[in-house]
C-alpha cells in the first residue's frame, strides 16, 4: 500500500496543462488523505471553472493508477485565493512584475517572424504546419497571430478558446499542445466583429501578447505577421530584435516582387532573414502526377536571389510547397495537414522546413558575447 509521500511523489510527476509545471512545484495540491485503498485529494485550481479541469483530472487518476491500481482515488477541487494567485504569478514571472522575456539575452527561444509582401500566398497555413510539424519533433512551440485585423490562427489551431487570467497574467489557449493568442478573444462580437485600430494601438497589442502571455519554456515562437511592411511588422523587430524572418510568396512574379520589399524592410530592421517559402507551386495532377503551373512556379528562387543580393548573405529556397485541396479543406476544418494526411506531398515538404529550422542553432543578435577589451 503507498504512502503519503508516494503518493506525492506521483503527483510531482503530473503537469498543469496551460504552465507546464508540476501540481506540487505550483502548490495546487491542498491536501492528501490517504486512508486504507482511499484516496482523498485536494487540488486547487488558479481560477473557477479552469478550462483545463478535466484534464487535469485524467493525468492524476493516470498517475495515481500507475502508483496503485487499486486505489479509490476522489479529487475534490477547490480555488487558490488572491493571495495565492498572487504569490504564483510572482513564482512564475520570478518576482518580475512585467516583462517581454523573449527581449533577455538569456532566452534560449527562437522567434520566427512569417512575412509575406501580399495577402493570399498561404502564410497563415504555413505557419499553422509548422508549428504541428516543429511540435511533432518534440519542441514546445507558441504562436501569436500578430494579424490583429485578419487573425486565422485560432481556427486553423483549433484554439479558439479564451485566455485563462491569473493576476493579469494571461495562460493562452491551446490547440494541439501549442499555445496561440490573436485578438479573438478580446473581441466580444466573436469572429465577425472588425478590429479598429491605427498604429500605437497595434503595438500595444503586440506588446501584450509579449509580455502579459505566459508563455512558459518555449524552443520557438512563431508570429503570424500581416501582409506588407506595417506597423506590427515594424514593433516586431523593436519589441524582439532577435527575432528572425522567413518571407512566404507564391509561385508568380508579381508575388514575389512585392515580398522582396518585406525581406528588406526586415533586413534593414536588422533582422535575419533566414528562408524563402514558395507556396502555391504548381498543382500535382491527380491523374497523371504531372504539376501544372496555374499560378506560377520558380518566383521563390528569383525573390532568394533578390534578397541574398540585397542582403549580401545567402539566403535559401526552404520548400516549394504545391497547391493542395486538403490543406484549405483541413484548414476549415482546424485540423492542420500535418495531422489530417502527415503524408501529403505538401506536409512532407512542411517537415523537412521545420528539420531544417530544428536542426538551426539560434543567431548570436541580440545576445551579449561576454568579451571586454584588455
Amino acid at each position: 500500500m503507498p504512502t503519503t509521500d508516494q503518493v506525492l511523489t506521483a503527483l510531482s510527476q503530473v503537469q498543469d496543462p496551460e504552465i507546464h509545471r508540476s501540481l506540487t512545484e505550483l502548490n495546487m495540491v491542498a491536501g492528501v488523505d490517504l486512508s486504507g485503498k482511499n484516496l482523498k485529494l485536494n487540488i486547487k485550481l488558479t481560477v473557477a471553472g479552469c478550462p483545463m479541469r478535466e484534464e487535469i483530472t485524467s493525468r492524476i487518476q493516470t498517475a495515481i493508477s500507475k502508483l496503485d491500481s487499486e486505489l479509490s482515488t476522489e479529487i475534490v477541487f477547490s480555488v487558490m485565493n488572491d493571495q495565492e494567485r498572487a504569490d504564483l504569478r510572482k513564482q512564475l514571472k520570478g518576482g518580475v512584475e512585467r516583462e517581454n522575456p523573449f527581449n533577455s539575452p538569456n532566452s534560449m527561444t527562437k522567434v520566427i517572424g512569417i512575412a509575406s509582401g501580399k495577402g493570399g500566398v498561404g502564410k497563415s497555413s504555413i505557419t499553422a504546419n509548422l508549428a504541428v510539424a516543429l511540435t511533432k519533433l518534440g519542441r514546445t512551440v507558441g504562436v501569436i497571430d500578430a494579424d490583429i485585423y485578419g487573425h486565422s490562427i485560432p481556427r486553423l489551431l483549433n484554439a479558439q478558446g479564451s485566455p485563462t487570467m491569473v493576476e493579469g497574467m494571461m495562460m493562452p489557449p491551446q490547440g494541439y499542445g501549442i499555445k496561440v493568442i490573436s485578438t479573438l478573444p478580446f473581441k466580444r462580437g466573436g469572429v465577425t466583429e472588425p478590429v479598429a485600430f491605427r498604429g500605437p494601438m497595434l503595438h500595444k497589442m503586440l506588446d501584450q501578447f509579449l509580455c502579459d502571455v505566459w508563455w512558459g519554456d518555449l524552443d520557438f515562437l512563431l508570429i503570424d505577421l500581416p501582409p506588407g511592411t506595417g506597423d506590427v511588422a515594424i514593433s516586431t523587430a523593436h519589441l524582439v530584435p532577435s527575432s528572425e524572418i522567413i518571407v512566404v510568396t507564391s509561385g508568380h512574379a508579381a508575388a514575389a516582387e512585392v515580398a522582396v520589399r518585406a525581406g528588406v524592410l526586415a533586413h534593414h530592421l536588422n533582422q535575419r532573414v533566414i528562408g524563402v517559402i514558395e507556396n502555391l507551386s504548381g498543382l500535382l495532377c491527380p491523374n497523371c502526377n504531372e504539376i501544372i503551373d496555374i499560378f506560377g512556379m520558380g518566383a521563390g528562387k528569383e525573390l532568394a536571389n533578390q534578397l541574398s543580393e540585397q542582403t549580401n548573405t545567402k539566403i535559401p529556397v526552404l520548400g516549394e510547397i504545391p497547391i493542395d485541396p486538403k490543406i484549405r479543406q483541413a484548414g476549415d476544418n482546424g485540423v492542420p495537414i500535418m495531422l489530417a494526411d502527415e503524408k501529403s506531398p505538401s506536409a512532407r515538404i512542411i517537415v523537412n522546413i521545420a528539420q531544417h529550422l530544428a536542426s538551426t542553432p539560434r543567431g548570436l543578435v541580440g545576445k551579449p558575447l561576454n568579451v571586454s577589451p584588455i
